[in-house]
């Protein structure tokens, strides 16, 4: 059994363990030759005679090397020591397995379990690119530095055989919480495979559980295959329950149709998280379209409730009706003074038929200024004469016809009207 201290081909140094896997361990050691800080993965010492083990191993060596993402761990070499030991050697990552954060926390935030999806779909984009299916993605196979920045490791565990099939006694429990229904019930991978996993682990980050538990792996597979999970929580963004559970359909035509697609439809989602959460913290900007991921996904608005502009509009409409009143009623008081009975100034009623016309003809009594004394007693006619005659043109309103008395300016009294005496 290695440890730190054993020195792998003459170069590499395990220092420390940090993690097992189901094929294999994985050390902290130094690159003696180059004098720098890598990972080591030892092929576990039970299946170093396992010819199909031993090819698997290999493969991914060659896997890992020709993806070239920033999101994948970097393969630097690959060796087997004279006992046969096979090890492979990587960068190594300042991070942690994501599940141990989420063990330790309880879960993660919507935005920054859409961050870690969004990196994660960049990096299985790149291996889907290069036609490799990781197959086992989870949370132990996340490394997430103090950065934020998200690597994907581990593309051996998922093409062993022990984990593709649930049915054996070996099955890894840990891959089963996260497996796709077509990998369950053993039909055809695709890249949708890795998009449901991914979907999975996001359900964990946010609920704190994976979608499906049971007593063994074969049981966690059915229930992936015909169980819906619980739903998740009602608080969470309508974006985020929307793009996690169209990643975990049961049919992968119905999930997203890449994973460049799944990325981007998290980083819509974070955006609008953000935006909803706090306002003040980025720039405010229109929202970006939804994604050509999230067609037939809907996607609940965060607008305010439709009920709002409508007693907003009915509220208007009644100030509208209530101004036209205020105006007609003015408009009927101002109408009622300038009627006969409510003049109070001769300086509005114009002379009366009997006065004679202003100098310089043309018919029009005199309007401006105020009338003497004696042209306000000329100015009140006797009963039959202001009721017979017709009022004399004027340029303000016209001559009362009704015989109502007019009071004059100068101080006299107008005698009282005998309103029993018929118009002519």
């Amino acid at each position: 059994m290695l440890g730190p201290g054993d020195v792998l081909g003459d170069r590499y140094r395990l220092d420390e363990f940090v993690a097992s896997g189901g094929m294999g361990q994985v050390f902290r050691a130094t690159d003696k030759t180059l004098n720098r800080t890598v990972a080591v993965k030892v092929l576990l010492p039970g299946l170093t005679s396992d010819a199909e083990f031993g090819s698997r191993f290999r493969a991914e060596a060659r896997i890992m090397a020709s993806i070239g993402h920033k999101g994948v761990v970097g393969v630097y070499d690959y060796g087997e020591t004279p006992e046969g030991t096979m090890f492979l050697v990587m960068a190594f990552v300042e991070g942690r397995p994501l599940g141990e954060r989420i063990t330790r926390e309880g879960g993660l935030s919507a935005t920054e379990t859409m961050a870690i999806v969004a990196q994660a779909a960049d990096a299985l984009h790149a291996a889907h690119s290069n036609g490799i299916i990781h197959r086992d993605v989870k949370p132990n196979n996340l490394l997430v530095g103090d950065n934020g920045a998200v690597t994907l490791v581990d593309f051996g565990v998922a093409r062993s055989s022990n984990v593709t099939s649930v049915t054996k006694v070996n099955a890894v429990i840990g891959t089963a919480l996260y497996m796709s229904p077509e990998q369950a019930s053993g039909k055809p991978i695709a890249p949708s495979t890795d998009i449901y996993a991914l979907g999975a682990v996001a359900y964990h980050c946010l609920t704190g559980g994976p979608p499906f538990t049971g007593n063994s792996p074969l049981e966690i597979a059915i229930k992936h295959l015909q169980d819906d999970p619980r739903p998740l929580p009602a608080d969470l963004p309508g974006s985020v329950r929307a793009l996690v559970e169209r990643a975990m359909e049961k049919d992968p035509e119905d999930r997203f149709p890449t994973a460049a697609a799944l990325a981007a439809a998290a980083r819509a989602a974070q955006d609008q998280t953000l935006q909803d959460q706090e306002p003040g913290a980025v720039p405010v900007r229109p929202r970006r379209p939804a994604a050509p991921a999230f067609a037939g996904v809907p996607v609940p608005s965060r607008s305010r409730p439709a009920w709002i502009p409508a007693a907003v509009g009915v509220a208007l409409i009644v100030m509208a009706i209530g101004v036209v009143l205020a105006v007609i009623a003015l408009t009927g008081g101002d109408d009622k003074k300038n009627t006969p009975e409510s003049v109070p100034s001769a300086s509005h009623s114009p002379a009366a038929a009997t006065s004679g016309p202003a100098p310089g003809g043309g018919g029009a009594t005199r309007t401006t200024g105020a009338p003497s004394a004696s042209a306000t007693a000329s100015a009140t006619p006797s009963t039959a004469t202001s009721s017979a005659a017709p009022p004399a043109p004027t340029t303000q309103a016209p001559q009362p016809t009704t015989g109502a008395p007019v009071e004059p300016t100068g101080g006299g009294t107008t005698p009282p009207v005998d309103t029993s005496v018929p118009a002519a």
